[in-house]
Parts: C-alpha cells; structure tokens; sequence
C-alpha cells in the first residue's frame, strides 16, 4: 500500500509508506453505510516523517492505484513505547482515521422536515445541503428507488442519517476521495466457485442465525384510529367542555413544519429554496422585504424544500404582512404540482381591483369566499387553516431483497376530502377581535403531498415579518347554530382572534366571547390513538412445515424500527416484507469469507457463491482489508457477509415488541382486505329521540352499515352489542340517554363480510325528551 498523509503544515501529503511498521500493518476497516476507518503504526524515529497531526488528511491506495481509503486522523496519534535506543527511549506512533464524512459528522445536522414520497438520492443530497452543501462531489449519487417517509434525526450524525437513509432504501453509501456516492446494493457483484477455483472453499464460513418464521406480527408507532364526532349542546354559559378521549397528536418534533422570522438577514438553506434571478426579494427590519418581480408566474419564489403532507389540522401563518401598491402574486400557496396558479390548492391571491390591493382565498386554481381590500400602512397576519380526518397521507415503502431482487412493498397515498378556512387578522385593531374569515368550505379530494410556497411574487411589494406551518393534531371544531347554520369554531390561543382552545387532554375551552349559544351544536371532529400493529402468516410455508403431523406455524414477534410505520397498514407492509425472507433458510445465512488480492470489495457488493453444486448470494456488510507488508504486494480481504433474516438492511427490527400492543388473536394470509373507512360520516340532527345519521357515502352491493356500543367485534355472529344493521346510506339511531356513544363500520356482501378497517364513532352529549 502506499500511504501519504497531509499533515496541514504546508508540506503537502507526505509519503508514509516506509514508515509502516510491519508487525501491526495497515488496516482498513469498511462497514455498510457506516464511516470507514484506517488504522496503522508509524516508525518516525528518523526524523524522515513528522508525528501525524490531528485533522491530518490520509489517502491509502493499491500498488495498482486504486484508491483504498481517504480520511483524517480523528484524535491525536498515541505514542507507543517501543524500548530504548541510543538516544533514549524510542516510541511509535498509532493512528486511527474516519473516511471523509468525519466532516459532516463534525457539523450539527440542522432540523429538517420529512422526506415524503421522494427519490432516496434527492433526499441525500438534499441532507447534504443543510449540513455543507459544496464539501463533496455528489454526481455519483444515484437516484434510487421512491421513498415513503424518511425524518432526519437531529441528534444524530450526518453519517447515521445517511446510513439509515440509504439502508431504507437498499442501498450503500460511500464517502472516498471527496465524492460521495450511493447506489443500490448488489450494484456489484463478485462471482466465486469452486468449481473454477475462484473459491477458496477453506476461507468460507457459513451459519444461521436465524430460525424459520412463517408467522409474524409486527408493532409501530402509535397511531390515529376511530375517527370520532363528538356533540355537545351549548346553553350560553358553560365554556369548557371535556371530549371523551384525548384528541390523537403526532409527534412533538412534528408539529412545527416550519417556522421562520426572517431576521437573520439572509435566507435560511435549510427551509428554503431561493428562485430569485432579479434580486426582487430581500431584507430589511420588517422581515422579508419583497421589492417586485418578472411579471410571470412561478418565477419568482420561496418555496420550502420539504413537502408539506396535508393531513390532520394544519395552521398556514404568515405575520406582520404588509402590502403596497400594484401588488401582484400569492401568498402562502400549498400547491400540488408547478408553482402555477392553476395548480395552487390554497393560497392568498394577491391582485389589484380599482386601484386598491386586495388578498382573495384561492382553492384548486380557482378564487373563493370574500375578497378583503387591504389597508395602507396596515400590518395583518393571513392564516389558512386545513383539516383532514386522515392524518397521514403517505404510506411507508420498505424494500427486502427477494431471490436476488430488490422487491418494493407497500406505498402508495391516502385520498381524503379537507375543510379550507381562509381569516385575517388586521393587527391594527383590538387582540381580543375576532379574525375575519374569508371563506369557510370544503373539497372532496385533496393531494397527499404539496410543496409550501411563502411567495410567488408576480409583483409583490411588501414585506413579511414570519412564515409558520404547523401541525396541530386531528381536532376541528365545528358549530351549528339555532338557524340551522354550520360554521367553522378557530382553534388557538388567546390574542389570535380565534373561538377556542384544546388541551392535549381533550379540554375544550371557548373564550371569553365566543361561549357557545343556547341550543348550539358544538361538535368536535378528532381522532382516536393506538398502537399500530399487524399479524401476517405465509400459509404456503406454514402447510408445508406442517407436513408429517408437526405442528406448521414459526410465529415470531417484533417491532419496527426503520423505516417508521406510522399506521397498521404500514405494518402489514412490513410484515410482508419480512414474510419474504423469514421462510427462505438461505436468508438467515451469515458467514465469513478471505482472498488475498480481489477484486476491490465494498460492503453492500454482493458475493455470488457456487459450493457442491449449490449457488447463493449473500450481501456483504463488513470488509477489512490488510496490508501482508510483502512484495509483491498482498492485500488480505475479510469479508463479512449476512442476508436480510440474519442481519436487517431495508427494514430494521427489534424482536422486543411494543408492550402496549394489541396483538391480533388470528393471521391474516395477506394485507387486510378492507372496505373503505367512513370518512365522512356525520349526524345529520339530533331531536330528542333520535340521531340521524349520514354514512357519507352509499353501502357495497348486499352490504351496509353496522352499528354497535362499543369497538370492535363487528361480524354477523356477534350480537350483544350490536343497535342495528342498515342497508341505507341515511339511518336513524334511536336515543337511549343523554350521553351516548355509538361505532359505526361499513360491511360488504360477501360470507364472511368485510368491514371497514376502523369504526367512525358518533359521541353525544344531549338532553333527551
């Protein structure tokens, strides 16, 4: 090997290849989506090379001049005595260096959005960006398969992040020689066989570490289940009101999407993606200063470089806004597709209308509600508010080598309808002023994913004091009044014009103000919270381990780690993952294998083996390369290989399964086969002696709507709590007292019948007569 070292002193990379002591010759050690690390001891008595030095950059290669390893003494070398000489003691010099990511693990990685149905090399270059974008070539990071929901970790290295990223998606990454590189492994493959001699068949060790499991139930994170309404009767005074569960909440980190107060002076590369050409957006002390633009759509902008997933109950803000004269573009745009305004599914139409700049709220490409004519001078907040009962819109993709492929499982998106309220608040006027809303509706469908874009500047003057988007949970607050009318109640704090808060807990607190009338219907949409988990059996594998009377089933449980599933159906995903390896015993394979001299090996190659006739390919996790200090040069490869069952790669597992899951008593065969979830089922009216209900949407053919006190247990067979079963979209639920709680599922006409996956609930706290 030869290895120079660039101590920083001037002198340039050094060569130390005479100065490696044979009998603890180099290594190099690399591991599958990990920093690689080269260690070694160094003779500089004769003064001929200097103490490597701490942040001193290594390049180790082949006598043929392949580039074995490049990266910097991490700590500072360790004197090592090695006896006496004639002019005293005399010491050598051991030495550890990390691979050029040491780099970007020095820096913090900046708190960043998830990653929603997106290329896995978009998202690592994008990673890359916000921790130093320019430090290494990225040309051979490849595109790679489609994400589903990937969440940097902030406490964590760029190095782990991008190892759990590229393992997500099956695929390796490497840092060497200031280029980063990731591509999908097996992209290399080492053919070995006995039968030519290209196998050493004594340097090969093979072993399972893993038994067969053809019964699998997988648990995840806690998620959102029945979607419930709760009513109460409002009588003029009483202002709080507590729901019957608490309201589910996603993750703390999650909650703020995104938060800018613009007063750093620049903008900030980790939010945003700038696309200014003429300079026509800026700073000043009121925040973002916007001084015009081209006069064409999309063209100039400041879009957030995470996509936002519409689901639950987002907040849009944007504070402190002022507006000048001949004022043209949108305001705070969620759009799906182009930055176009053809394809904005919410936004602030900023335009003129006789002389005067007025905002108007824009819904799929088309403007809606009030148009509201802003006032010289005057600073207003502008919030856009979106509900939708589903919470999350993405589902998960994992990815599982099957039969020497990678296969895809799971994916896809949730459609949902979402209620859109557009308000302003004029900041000029009284805090305890209610906002003024423009528009309060609703559509049918809404996309899954969109880009956030805070300005698309036609030709805007103003400036924008901050930008906010917030996730806030999956509670909505709905009232009908006395006449008969139904108008959306705003959730917030106090000073923000709105009607109400809500407490993690599930408190309902109207402000001084806004009590509920008498006889006003105030009801809250929200969503219920359990662990996510599902159970799988591979029925082929299970019939056939039961062949000769032995009993077939190899149940095995566990906990999804990475890739997060979110929901149920993300773990029958993952568990069909699993399902195709955990019955093949060539997965569970683990081993060990040397060459002297190989082909360059890098983990996340794969080794074909042919031994006795029988071919298998293994994935490689670990290599240690070791300099022989001969000449010619030999360089022994140790290889460590293991498949999916033995050591994970796509899908990371913990066989402690979460103690709060409910376990399925039975397996399904595969992914639940289930009937659409009623997503927007209401009551209709509630007298008192009975609630009407709409379905939202018409029964299956021979099927309908079942009806119980409690969830779960829905099925024919099942009848002590069962109200009633209606063949009808509209059906009336007889009173039975002042505080009732009803489940509602949908059911097919098949033997036996398929509901929906959760129940929508039907909460009441009425009088009756």
């Amino acid at each position: 090997m030869k290895v120079t070292i660039d101590n920083l002193d001037g002198l340039g990379a050094v060569d130390y290849s005479g100065a490696v002591c044979a009998e603890r010759p180099l290594k190099i050690d690399r591991v599958l989506n990990a920093p690689s690390q080269c260690s070694g001891m160094l003779d500089v008595s004769d003064a001929a090379v200097a103490v490597p030095s701490r942040r001193g950059r290594v390049v180790v290669s082949s006598d043929a001049g392949t580039v074995l390893f490049t990266g910097y003494v991490a700590t500072e070398p360790e004197a090592v005595y090695a006896g006496a000489g004639t002019k005293g003691p005399v010491y050598r010099y051991a030495f550890s260096a990390v691979s050029d990511e040491w780099l970007l693990d020095k820096q913090s990685v900046a708190q960043s959005g998830v990653g929603l149905a997106q290329p896995a090399g978009q998202l690592l270059q994008t990673l890359t960006n916000r921790v130093n974008a320019g430090l290494f070539t990225t040309a051979g990071v490849a595109s790679g398969p489609m994400v589903g929901v990937f969440e940097p970790s902030q406490t964590s290295s760029w190095s782990a992040n991008a190892g759990d990223l590229a393992a997500a998606t099956y695929m390796s990454y490497r840092v060497l020689n200031g280029a980063l590189t990731m591509q999908p492994a097996g992209t290399v493959t080492h053919a070995l066989s006995d039968s030519d001699g290209t196998l050493q068949v004594a340097a090969l060790q093979l072993g399972q570490v893993k038994e067969l499991a053809n019964d699998v139930t997988l648990s995840g994170e806690m998620e959102p289940t029945a979607y419930i309404s709760e009513t109460f009767a409002g009588d003029g005074t009483t202002a709080v009101f507590q729901l019957s569960e608490a309201p589910f909440r996603g993750k703390a980190s999650a909650a703020k999407l995104l938060t800018d107060s613009f007063d750093e002076g620049a903008f900030d590369r980790v939010i945003w993606d700038v696309n200014d050409s003429g300079s026509h957006l800026g700073f000043s002390a009121a925040g973002l200063t916007m001084t015009g633009g081209n006069g064409f759509d999309g063209q100039t902008t400041l879009t957030a470089i995470n996509a936002v997933e519409p689901g639950g109950s987002l907040v849009i803000e944007a504070g402190s806004l002022q507006l000048g004269a001949g004022s043209v573009g949108v305001v705070c745009g969620l759009y799906n597709g182009a930055t176009e305004m053809a394809n904005c599914f919410a936004g602030y139409n900023v335009r003129q209308s006789g002389g005067a700049t007025v905002v108007v709220p824009m819904v799929n490409g088309a403007e809606v509600g009030t148009v509201y004519t802003l006032l010289s001078g005057h600073r207003y907040t502008l919030r856009i508010r979106l509900h939708c009962v589903e919470m999350q819109r993405v589902l998960q993709t994992y990815y599982a080598m099957v039969d020497g492929a990678v296969r895809s499982f799971g994916g896809g998106l949730v459609a949902a309808p979402m209620a859109v309220v557009f308000e302003l608040q004029d900041l000029g006027v009284s805090s305890d002023t209610p906002a003024t809303v423009l528009y309060d509706g609703a559509v049918t469908s809404s996309p899954a994913s969109c880009s956030f874009v805070a300005v698309n500047s036609v030709q805007l003057f103003g400036s924008m004091g901050y930008c906010r988007v917030t996730q806030t949970g999956s509670a909505w607050v709905v009232s009908t009044l006395p006449s008969g009318a139904k108008e959306t109640r705003l959730i917030g704090i106090a000073g923000e014009g709105v009607d109400c808060e809500i407490s993690a807990t599930g408190k309902v607190t109207f402000l001084t103000g806004r009590i509920p009338m008498v006889n006003e219907l105030v009801t809250v949409l929200y969503r219920g919270t359990q662990r996510a988990v599902a159970r799988l059996e591979d029925a082929a594998s299970v019939a056939a381990e039961a062949a000769g009377g032995m009993p077939g089933t190899a149940r095995w449980l566990g906990k999804v780690l990475q890739p997060a599933a979110r929901s149920s159906p993300d773990c029958e995903s993952a568990a069909t993952a699993v399902l195709s390896f955990s019955t093949s015993r060539a997965a569970a394979l683990v081993g060990t294998y040397a060459a002297v001299n190989p082909d360059d090996v890098w983990p996340g190659d794969v080794l074909a083996i042919t031994s006795n006739g029988q071919a298998k390919s293994v994935v490689v996790r670990r290599v240690t390369v070791e300099d022989g200090a001969a000449w010619p040069e030999m360089l022994t490869y140790r290889m460590e290989f293991a498949n999916d069952w033995a050591e994970g790669l796509g899908l990371k597992l913990s066989e402690a399964i979460a103690a709060d899951a409910w376990l399925p008593q039975t397996a399904l065969s595969s992914p639940s086969n289930v009937l659409a979830n009623l997503q927007q089922l209401q009551v209709v009216s509630a007298t008192g002696t009975a609630l009407q209900v709409d379905a939202g949407m018409a029964p299956p053919a021979g099927g309908g709507f079942e009806v119980r006190r409690r969830d779960g247990d829905f099925g024919p067979g099942v009848d002590q709590d069962l109200v009633l079963r209606s063949p009808v979209r509209s059906f009336s639920i007889p009173r039975e007292g002042q505080v009732e709680r009803y489940y509602v599922r949908m059911y097919d006409g098949s033997t036996p019948p398929v509901y929906s996956r959760f129940s929508s609930a039907v909460f009441t706290d009425l009088p009756v007569s």
